[in-house]
């Protein structure tokens, strides 16, 4: 069924019929004519040549035959007046088919003269083309054998090499030559080409139109009035429209006997008048359809032919009906939408309104007054800017340009100036069409002061917390301290005591060097959970260095506790503080063994090529990470427990089991090296910590194991040292120490002063700086000594540093506060030993 809207033009597929059928007719009128006439002026000449032909076998054998129409069997007077017919040519030629006599007629036609002829140059090489000369050889093969041949059609070459098309018909003569009539119906195959293009065309249309179309037959009873027709031809879109299928050659009655009587009425006076006729109506029998239909007479007025072009436009008058349904409440559903429209604009509790591209307003509602206490007709015919805040004018005139160029406005916020002077908060939405712009504003004054005295809230929590959790730190390291301090103030007092045996000073002695390593550990702990500890980053296998740490494990865990290692056959390379590596495992371990209560199995794991998952609200990485795990048979944790276990000074062990620092060390310690650290439980399963470190390729020479400790290493004779130190009491006693060393040590307050002394005296063997300085620091002091003394060695101390902790020591040596004599003492001769061994001569 043709839809609604792509109907075909009935009028001009009407005429593009009609032509196409005309065009038929003439061609083959034209095709007929001609053929006719052809065969016509062939029976003639055949007669006329007969006749002749059998005076010439009268003739005496061997007699000669001059050339030309002046001599031989052509130049006879009777014959040549026969054969004065223009379209007839006429040849004579051997059975070797070489033209031997020719008439002028066709010469004429295939463009030779008579010398040609006489030179021999007419021959079947010369006039038959190469598809036709199996005919030619099968016309002389029947002269031969039977003394004729049939007459046929075919093409000969002209002298230019152009074509021409012959019917031709030969008889043999007595003396052994061929006789053949050729007469040119090249007009008559082309116009038969055309009339096959032609129906060709009429075919293709007929067969490709979307349009149904048949032609019928009318008959007509007694009464003259058409009682029934007959489908003579249909087109392909005729089923498809009627819903009758094989009509052709069938009588309507037959197909559709209901079928109503105008139909018949309608072609029968196209039939019987020729006028042709266009009209609507429906087809009940063919159900329910609508038809739009052209019909014309064709053919002879005797037959009674009609050849009709339809469309089903049933679909389109249904909808021409549902339309008109619709137009008859039309009115009514406007006014009602009208109405709805008008009660919105009253009672919206959103200020809307309708402005013209410049952002003039046109039309305001009530809630207008209400929010900002304008009457509408302050603000009709005005824009916007004497009621915005200065601040928002110049975003306001730019979305406004924004809505003009035909982009919506989501969601656009400013301040408009009330009645009695303060200030409303409106969140805009707008859309521009048909050159007005169409807006909605809401007040949002309240929320955003509810969510203003909301940060406000939320800031004063996150205060309160950080000062609670400064607090909780505050007393965890008091706590700690204090008993380290209570350790080092009673031992010192029993040190003063000049009586005190030599054993009891030894280990009293023992106790304050064990627990100035203890305050080192707490606040290097400390320092990692804050990410600001001074690290010495290297690569390294951490496969090979798990198994290495497992090794020293038993000593902690105890017997009873079975520790296991898996890993990779391959290295896996990280690039991290190897000792504070180790110390995270251990610290983890030690975890471990603790919730397994001495007894159970400890799994130490890595896994090369990780991706690191989401851990505690920070994103996912792909890594590759080196996922270095460690699995317990434990009591487990509660997820309450869970979410505290890295806070410091947090833990669950009795009183005096432990300080809470030892999983914050192993959180500051992945975070500042790049990684982080999970961990997965259940109580009553176990627990699972997983240390994530960014992987790194693997390194183009091996490592170098650090010194040995070897003690002291006291100074040559009349080394210096520029002591610089900012702090007096550190800096005396540093200095004490380095002349005890047998160092000649000077020490100046600040990085300042200490250029200055080298400045006039650069005669030093080593310089020792602390980091941390008012004015420049100890690394920018270095990096200066780098330029301008490239040789001088110079050894910093911390005991904290952001810079170091996020920049490193820039590849100067560093000795951690605190530190002891002898760890002084090794680095400096270290530091000075290997500017000697640069600075002296191989041999």
């Amino acid at each position: 069924m043709t839809q609604l809207g792509h109907a075909p033009d009935l009028a001009a597929e009407n005429e593009r019929l009609r032509a196409a059928l005309a065009a038929a007719e003439r061609a083959r009128d034209a095709a007929e004519a001609e053929a006719r006439a052809a065969k016509a002026a062939l029976a003639e000449a055949a007669s006329a040549g007969t006749e002749f032909v059998d005076t010439a076998r009268t003739a005496p054998a061997g007699a000669a035959r001059p050339s030309g129409e002046g001599g031989g069997l052509l130049g006879d007077p009777r014959l040549r007046a026969a054969l004065g017919i223009p379209t007839v040519g006429v040849i004579v030629f051997d059975m070797a088919g070489r033209v031997l006599e020719a008439n002028d007629t066709f010469l004429a036609m295939s463009g030779y003269d008579r010398e040609d002829l006489d030179r021999g140059r007419l021959s079947g090489a010369t006039l038959v083309p190469p598809e036709w000369q199996p005919v030619s050889r099968r016309v002389i093969a029947e002269l031969q054998a039977q003394g004729r041949s049939d007459s046929t059609e075919r093409e000969y070459l002209r002298r230019d090499g152009s074509r021409f098309w012959g019917l031709c018909a030969a008889t043999r003569l007595d003396d052994g030559n061929g006789f053949e009539f050729i007469i040119d119906i090249t007009d008559r195959r082309r116009t038969e080409e055309a009339l096959r293009r032609s129906e060709a065309r009429y075919r293709t249309l007929f067969e490709a139109i979307d349009a149904g179309f048949c032609v019928i037959a009318l008959r007509f009873g007694a009464d003259s009035r058409a009682d029934d027709y007959r489908f003579l031809e249909v087109n392909p879109a005729f089923a498809r429209h009627t819903g009758l299928a094989d009509a052709a050659g069938r009588w309507m009655r037959d197909l559709a006997p209901d079928h109503e009587q105008h139909w018949f009425d309608l072609y029968g006076r196209v039939a019987r008048t020729g006028e042709s006729v266009r009209f609507m109506q429906p087809a009940r029998a063919l159900g329910e359809r609508w038809y739009e239909v052209h019909a014309f007479r064709v053919d002879a007025p005797e037959d009674h032919h009609v050849a009709v072009l339809f469309n089903d436009v049933t679909a389109q008058r249904r909808l021409e009906e549902a339309l008109r349904g619709l137009n008859e409440t039309l009115e009514r559903q406007v006014a009602a939408r009208t109405a709805e429209r008008d009660r919105i604009w009253q009672v919206s509790r959103d200020m809307l309104g309708v402005a013209d591209a410049d952002g003039v307003w046109l039309s305001v509602n009530p809630a207008w007054t209400a929010i900002l206490g304008w009457q509408p007709e302050e603000v009709v015919g005005r824009s916007s800017a004497w009621l915005e805040h200065p601040d928002d004018q110049d975003r306001t005139r730019d979305e406004i340009r924004r809505l003009a160029d035909g982009e919506p406005t989501l969601s656009f916020e400013n301040r408009f100036r009330t009645r009695d002077g303060g200030y409303r908060t409106l969140s805009w939405r707008a859309v521009p069409f048909e050159g007005s712009l169409y807006c909605v504003a809401r007040d949002v004054t309240d929320q955003r002061e509810r969510a203003q005295r909301l940060v406000q809230a939320e800031e004063a929590l996150r205060q309160s917390q950080k000062m609670e959790a400064v607090g909780q730190l505050t007393g965890g390291v008091a706590h700690d301290f204090n008993n380290l301090l209570t350790i080092i103030r009673s031992s010192v007092d029993f040190l003063r005591r000049p009586d005190l045996p030599e054993a009891r000073k030894r280990r009293y002695l023992d106790a304050v060097s064990d627990t100035v390593d203890r305050a080192a550990k707490l606040t290097g702990q400390l320092l990692a959970f804050a990410r600001r500890q001074a690290l010495a980053p290297e690569v390294f296998d951490v496969v090979a260095r798990l198994q290495g740490v497992a090794d020293m494990l038993d000593t902690v865990t105890g017997a009873r506790i079975r520790v296991v290692t898996r890993g990779p056959e391959r290295p896996c390379f990280v690039r991290a503080d190897l000792s504070q590596f180790e110390t995270a495992l251990i610290n983890m371990a030690v975890n471990a063994r603790d919730a397994m209560e001495g007894e159970g199995t400890l799994t130490l794991a890595v896994a090369c090529g990780a991706e690191k998952p989401e851990i505690r609200g920070h994103a996912a990485a792909a890594g590759p990470f080196a996922a270095i795990s460690l699995t317990d048979t434990g009591t487990g944790m509660t997820p309450s427990v869970i979410d505290k276990i890295f806070e410091p000074f947090f833990t669950t062990k009795e009183v005096g089991k432990g300080t809470g620092l030892g999983l914050s060390q192993v959180f500051g310690f992945a975070k500042q090296s790049g990684g982080d650290v999970d961990v997965t439980s259940r109580v009553g399963q176990g627990s699972t910590f997983i240390l994530y470190l960014p992987e790194v390729a693997a390194p183009a020479e091996p490592g170098h194991a650090a010194p040995a400790d070897e003690g002291m290493a006291p100074a040559r004779a009349g080394q210096r040292v520029l002591l610089v130190e900012d702090n007096v009491g550190v800096g005396r006693f540093a200095a004490q120490i380095l002349g005890d060393l047998g160092y000649v040590a000077t020490w100046v307050t600040n990085a300042e002063a200490a250029l200055d002394v080298l400045g006039e005296d650069a005669a030093y063997d080593a310089v020792f700086s602390d980091v941390v300085m008012p004015g420049m620091g100890g690394i920018e002091l270095a990096k200066t000594l780098r330029r301008r003394h490239p040789g001088l060695p110079v050894l910093l101390t911390s005991g904290y540093s952001h810079v170091l902790a996020q920049e490193g020591s820039h590849g100067f040596p560093l000795l951690h506060k605190p530190y002891s004599a002898e760890q002084l003492s090794r680095m400096l001769a270290s530091a000075i030993g290997e500017r000697r061994r640069r600075t002296t001569p191989a041999g």
